[in-house]
């Protein structure tokens, strides 16, 4: 098993950062939707609801799955994590808060679709930086592998 995931490594790299990076598209672009639903009309929020919807549903939640199944498969390749290493923690633990805004954003997309919001664009324009600054120490810590 081990010669297969070190053969097809290259493969599972490449299908993981495609899988990312439309997952982060997605994570990026919902809470902005959020933040125009706050102040739309009824037409615009009816429209704003099936954009939403449509973005989890063909985009977020597939990509977030591919990108955990072979996230998991280049884990699992052995000679590609230092097990002893710091930062390998630190992006495992931003993974986790990409899947947990994931998870509130699915939460929120949902109280959106019921009329039941009650948050300020504020508070959508300040969670769409969460996503990014996590991003920003994943690509650190995978890239310079600081400790």
């Amino acid at each position: 098993m081990s010669d297969f995931l070190a053969s097809a490594y290259p493969w599972f790299k490449s299908i993981h950062i495609v899988a990312v990076i439309s997952w982060m598209a997605g994570l990026l672009y919902l809470p902005r939707l959020f933040v125009n639903h706050v102040t739309a009309g009824p037409e615009a929020a009816a429209m704003l609801t099936g954009m939403e919807e449509r973005l989890m549903r063909i985009i977020m939640r597939p990509a977030s799955a591919v990108t955990l199944i072979f996230g998991g498969l280049l884990l699992s390749t052995p000679g590609v994590v230092d097990w002893s290493a710091g930062w390998i923690y630190v992006k495992l633990a931003c993974v986790l808060g990409l899947f947990a805004a994931h998870g509130l954003m699915e939460k929120w997309r949902g109280e959106f679709a019921r009329g039941e919001n009650r948050r300020p664009a504020k508070f959508f324009r300040i969670i769409n930086e969460v996503p990014t600054l996590l991003m920003i120490i994943i690509v650190l810590m995978v890239v310079v592998k600081p400790f």
